[in-house]
């Protein structure tokens, strides 16, 4: 599967600093050292349904990682996988009486319109769960094999007291993750398990569902969590530096995913820090495809809405913070947008290199997007007022801009 073409990245004076990030799993700020390579791995869309703007966030604060990153002359290797098959994907194509592989395929195409408009940048790698199967069977074989893993009826499951180390990610106690796992595609109540939180691994053919060969797990598909584990132990390998995905997803999928590698590997820990995003509501209730009360990137890009403008308004929310999406958070946006176009369109400005110093501080405490768009209001409130003869200094915040806000001006 082929990601989406990337923009291209400036390259400022200087070099900048290392990310301080908040780590779900030690619930406190971490300062990341990678190497010369950064390794992150972030959860993609089932694309049943076009990008909505809690997707948008949480691609646009990854997308800030990698960028900060970039800036401290680092290479950044980017896995995203796509769950191209699944029960949401299965039941929308059932409902509306669509073939699932074209559904599937649209609505992928349309996720890469969507990040090309944003400037997101692209994994390298960009696997969907489809083309990955042939890498999942061995993995639940060996987990299988080697006790961590059960049949029933024909399902296989995880054991999750196989890790010594389940639960570390989101350090939920036993009830809110039964809940959670209910509200999230587990079966807790499901007879026979060993634990009610077990995941599936591998799900048994189905009538009029497609199935894959399972070599000696019988004919079925992968379950959610193992697929993604198998996508980034394959590509990025053991103790990555990133791992990735909005709030709702620390559990259950990145705590089961971090408990499969646990189990195949014997290593620990399966990612450095896990991230996550906040969510975005409207009118009052977390945007959800189950819901239906979403607003949509391609939708605002047909009405005219300006990519750059549906950034800044992701940019002005932290990326951990829980937001609204009102118009009039569209609208500051747009206001933004056309006074930092005009203050950089002058021939010349304040000095600017304060600002880029400024940008990278915000950014490298904890992705702080809001405190470094306030930065460049206040080089842009100087220009309005006429503070400065700096004949590069419009181009030194275009180029601050670009590659570290990802927005072109």
């Amino acid at each position: 599967m082929h990601a989406w073409p990337a923009s291209e990245v400036p390259a400022l004076p200087g070099k900048g600093r290392d990310l301080r990030i908040h780590d779900t799993a030690t619930g406190g700020p971490l300062t990341l050292d990678p190497g010369p390579v950064a390794r992150i791995y972030v959860c993609g869309i089932t694309p049943y349904d076009a990008t909505h703007m809690g997707h948008a966030a949480t691609y646009n604060a990854f997308d800030l990682v990698q960028r900060v990153w970039l800036d401290t002359k680092r290479q950044v290797h980017y896995v995203q996988n796509v769950t191209d098959v699944d029960d949401p994907l299965l039941e929308r194509a059932n409902r509306d009486g669509q073939d699932w592989t074209e559904l599937a395929e649209r609505e992928t195409s349309l996720f890469r319109e969507d990040m090309t408009a944003l400037r997101m940048l692209p994994p390298q790698h960009y696997i969907g769960a489809v083309e990955a199967i042939p890498g999942i069977v061995p993995l639940v074989e060996r987990l299988r094999d080697a006790g961590a893993a059960y049949e029933l009826d024909g399902d296989i499951y995880f054991s999750v007291e196989s890790d010594p180390h389940f639960g570390g990610v989101s350090h939920l106690d036993a009830e809110a993750m039964r809940l959670l796992s209910a509200e999230r595609g587990g079966d807790p109540e499901r007879p026979g398990k060993k634990n009610p939180l077990d995941p599936m691994l591998w799900m048994a053919a189905r009538e009029g569902e497609p199935r894959w060969d399972g070599r000696s797990l019988g004919p079925g598909r992968p379950g959610w969590h193992i697929e993604c584990v198998a996508i980034a132990l394959d590509h990025l390998g053991m103790g990555f530096d990133v791992q990735g995905g909005g709030s709702d997803l620390a559990f259950p999928h990145h705590e089961m995913g971090a408990s499969h590698a646990h189990a195949l590997t014997g290593e620990h820990p399966y990612a450095k820090a896990y991230v996550h995003a906040g969510m975005v509501a409207l009118h009052g209730e977390k945007m959800s495809k189950s819901k239906g009360n979403l607003v949509f990137v391609s939708a605002l890009r047909r009405q005219g809405v300006d990519p750059a403008a549906i950034r800044l308004t992701l940019l002005a929310h932290h990326y951990r913070s829980d937001w609204e999406w009102t118009d009039a958070v569209l609208d500051e946006a747009v206001e933004r947008l056309a006074r930092w176009r005009a203050a950089v369109s002058r021939p010349d400005g304040p000095p600017a290199d304060a600002l880029v110093e400024e940008v990278r501080a915000a950014l490298a405490d904890d992705l702080d997007a809001p405190a470094a768009l306030r930065a460049v209001d206040r080089w842009v409130a100087l220009q309005e007022r006429g503070g400065g003869t700096d004949e590069g200094a419009p181009g030194v915040v275009s180029r601050t801009v670009d590659a570290l806000l990802g927005v072109a001006l």
